[in-house]
C-alpha cells in the first residue's frame, strides 16, 4: 500500500472519501463491544462482589477507591496512548498494534485482578486493566476519523456507539446467567476482550506512517501537545464541553438508580429493576442510533440532532424527578435511551469533524474521551450533596436535566459544523 497520494500528501493523513464496507463496521463494532464489556462489567458487577467478600464492612468506600483510581488512570492513559498511536510507524499501521496490544494488556490486568485478596491488590490489578483497555480504546475510536468519509460517519458512529450499552447488558448477562464466580467472570471477560478484537486487527489493513513523517521526540513538546487550546481551537473546545456536560447529566441520572428504586420507588428487587431498566434503555438507544445517524449523514447536519437528544434526555430526567413510580421509571428509561442513542451516533461524528490536526487524531480523540470518563469521577462528588441538601432524588434529577440541557444548547457555539 502506498504511503503517499498522487497529490503529494500522505495517504495516512488524507481525509477519507471511499465508503467503508459493512464488514469493516461490524468488526470495528465488535472491538468496541469488547472494550466496553471489559470496562463496565467489573464496575457494575464483579468489583462490588469481590470487594464485598474482601471487606464487607467498608465495601462502599473500597469500591469508590478502586473505581476512582481506575478512572484517574483512564483520564491519563487514553490521550497518552492516542498520542503514541499517532506516532507509531509499524508496518501494521498506527491503530491495529494498539488495539491488539491494549486488548492483551487489558486482559492481563483483568486476570491479575481476579486473583487478588486485598483492596490494594484489586486496585493495582484494575488500574493495570484500565491502562490496557484505554490503550485499546484509543485504537478503536480513531479509525472512524481515519477511514470513514464524513457522509457515512454518523451511521458508523451509531453502530459503534450502541456497543457501549450492549457491552454493559451482554457483560451482565454473561456474568450473572452463564458464568458463576467472580474469578471465572474476569477470565471470561479477558478471553472475550482479545477474541473480539482479532477480526478487526487481522482483516483490515491500514496505511503505515512513514518514519520520515514522525516528528523527533521531545518530552516537553510531547507533554504540551496533550493540551488542546480552546482559544486556538474553539470548535474543539465547545464540542468537548458539550460532551462533558451531557455525560455528566447522564451519569447523575444513572449513578443512584439502584438506591432510587429501593428508597423512592420501593421496588422489591432493585438489582433486578436496574437490569430491566438497563435493557429497556439499551434497546431504545439501539432503535434510534442508526436511523439518527443515517438521517444526519443524509442531511449533512449534526448540531440540531445534539440539541434534540439533549431535550429528550432532559425530559426523561424531569420525569424521574416528578414521578417516583415503577411505570414512570420504565418510561424514563425508554425516553433516556432514545435520546442517548441519537447522541451516541451524531456527537461522535461531530467530534471527528472538529479535530485540530489530521496528524494528531488519536491524541485529540483521547482528550475528547476525558469528557466521557471525567464525569464518572465528578458525578459522585456532586450527587451526594444534591441528594442531602437540595431536595433528594427530585433535586438530583432536576439537576441532571439542567446539566444535560445546557450541554446540548452549547453545541450551537460550534461554528465549523452544520
Amino acid at each position: 500500500m502506498s504511503h503517499a497520494s498522487t497529490a503529494g500528501g500522505p495517504t495516512v493523513f488524507a481525509e477519507p472519501t471511499a465508503p467503508v464496507k459493512a464488514v469493516w463496521t461490524v468488526n470495528l463494532s465488535l472491538a468496541t463491544l469488547a472494550v466496553f464489556m471489559a470496562f463496565m462489567t467489573p464496575i457494575q458487577i464483579l468489583l462490588p462482589l469481590q470487594l464485598e467478600h474482601i471487606d464487607p464492612h467498608d465495601k462502599n468506600d473500597a469500591l469508590s477507591l478502586v473505581t476512582g483510581l481506575g478512572a484517574l488512570v483512564a483520564v491519563l492513559a487514553n490521550p497518552l496512548a492516542g498520542a503514541w498511536s499517532d506516532r507509531t510507524t509499524s508496518r501494521f499501521g498506527r491503530r491495529r498494534p494498539w488495539i491488539l496490544g491494549g486488548a492483551l494488556a487489558g486482559a492481563a490486568g483483568l486476570s491479575i485482578t481476579a486473583t487478588q485478596h486485598t483492596v490494594a491488590g484489586v486496585a493495582i490489578g484494575w488500574c493495570l486493566a484500565q491502562a490496557g483497555l484505554n490503550a485499546m480504546l484509543a485504537g478503536v475510536t480513531t479509525p472512524i476519523a481515519d477511514r470513514v468519509p464524513v457522509t457515512q460517519r454518523a451511521q458508523v458512529s451509531g453502530w459503534t456507539g450502541i456497543m457501549q450499552s450492549f457491552g454493559l447488558v451482554l457483560g451482565a448477562l454473561i456474568t450473572t446467567l452463564l458464568i458463576t464466580g467472580v474469578r471465572s467472570g474476569y477470565v471470561t471477560l479477558a478471553v472475550l476482550t482479545v477474541a473480539l478484537a482479532l477480526p478487526f486487527v487481522l482483516r483490515h489493513p491500514e496505511p503505515s506512517l512513514p518514519r520520515a513523517l514522525r516528528p523527533a521526540f521531545d518530552a516537553r513538546a510531547f507533554a504540551r501537545s496533550l493540551w488542546v487550546s480552546p482559544r486556538r481551537h474553539p470548535d474543539f473546545g465547545w464540542a468537548w464541553l458539550t460532551r462533558f456536560l451531557i455525560n455528566l447529566g447522564n451519569a447523575l441520572g444513572t449513578l443512584y438508580l439502584f438506591y432510587f428504586l429501593a428508597d423512592a420507588v420501593h421496588y422489591g428487587d432493585p438489582g433486578t429493576g436496574v437490569l430491566i431498566l438497563t435493557v429497556i434503555y439499551t434497546l431504545c438507544a439501539a432503535l434510534t442510533a442508526i436511523p439518527a445517524g443515517v438521517l444526519s449523514d443524509r442531511m449533512g447536519r449534526r448540531k440540531v440532532f445534539v440539541v434534540l437528544c439533549s431535550l429528550v434526555m432532559a425530559a426523561a430526567a424531569v420525569l424521574l424527578s416528578l414521578f417516583h413510580t415503577w411505570p414512570s421509571a420504565i418510561a424514563a428509561a425508554a425516553v433516556l435511551g432514545a435520546g442517548y442513542g441519537i447522541y451516541l451516533a451524531v456527537d461522535q461524528a461531530l467530534v471527528t469533524q472538529v479535530l485540530p490536526e489530521a496528524t494528531d487524531r488519536a491524541k485529540d480523540l483521547g482528550v475528547i474521551n476525558i469528557a466521557n470518563s471525567g464525569p464518572q469521577v465528578l458525578a459522585p462528588a456532586l450527587a451526594s450533596p444534591v441528594i442531602t441538601h437540595l431536595g433528594g432524588y427530585t433535586g438530583l434529577y432536576l439537576t441532571a436535566a439542567l446539566v444535560i440541557l445546557v450541554g446540548g444548547l452549547l453545541v450551537n457555539r460550534v461554528r465549523g459544523v452544520a
